[in-house]
């Protein structure tokens, strides 16, 4: 069978269950750039050593990944049921690597980061930016359609997941970050919880006397 089929030559493709729009439509945009950040981790994956720890998580979220586009792709009034899994427990194991990446981390995860560091951090960072991309067009077909409440809950964990990757990366590697600014809950906190004897004593180091 030939790979290519002259259907979409119009500018249109077919979705589950035989309904055809055209190839800009919100739900192909969503799976559509899903597709792209999938084919950022296998690239990612290209760059680690087929034995690296990572290999095996990246390749479930690679599969669960297209397990969701499959779904999404399917619209709700489509009689044909989808046999493919739904990953239920997405953001159930993202958020337990997460936490098992951040044990093992020297500092925690309290700033906004330049991105970048090494090649592989960096990438992680390409993926996390392209899920924040792919969740975004998720949120405007869920006002034109129902999506299964795994899937959302999954899109935003992973970019969880991929920052603290990239950092993960950078620690191991002893690559130093380039931290922006606290991240806008922690600066709040900060600024409500009372000084230290030591920050006290600081500040009224630097504070200059008035001139006369």
């Amino acid at each position: 069978m030939k790979i290519y089929t002259k259907k979409g030559d119009a500018g249109k493709t077919g979705l589950y269950g035989g309904k055809r729009v055209f190839k800009d439509d919100i739900r192909v945009e969503c799976y559509g750039t899903l597709d792209e950040v999938n084919s950022t981790i296998g690239l990612l994956r290209a760059k680690l050593d087929i034995s690296h720890e990572w290999q095996t998580n990246l390749r479930k979220i690679q599969k669960d990944m297209m397990d969701m586009m499959s779904h999404l792709a399917r619209p709700s009034d489509v009689k044909k049921v989808n046999t493919n899994p739904m990953p239920t427990d997405g953001a159930d194991f993202c958020e337990q690597w997460i936490d098992q990446l951040e044990n093992n981390l020297r500092t925690a995860s309290d700033y906004f980061l330049l991105p970048g560091g090494n090649e592989v951090s960096a990438l992680c960072h390409v993926v996390r930016t392209q899920m924040r991309r792919g969740e975004r067009h998720l949120v405007s077909l869920m006002k034109e359609d129902e999506v299964h409440e795994a899937i959302p809950a999954y899109i935003n964990r992973l970019s969880d997941l991929f920052f603290t990757l990239a950092r993960a990366e950078m620690d191991k590697n002893m690559v130093e970050e380039e931290k922006w600014q606290l991240f806008v809950y922690k600066r709040i906190k900060k600024e409500e919880s009372p000084l230290s004897e030591e920050e006290k004593a600081a500040k009224k180091k630097t504070v200059r006397p008035k001139m006369k």
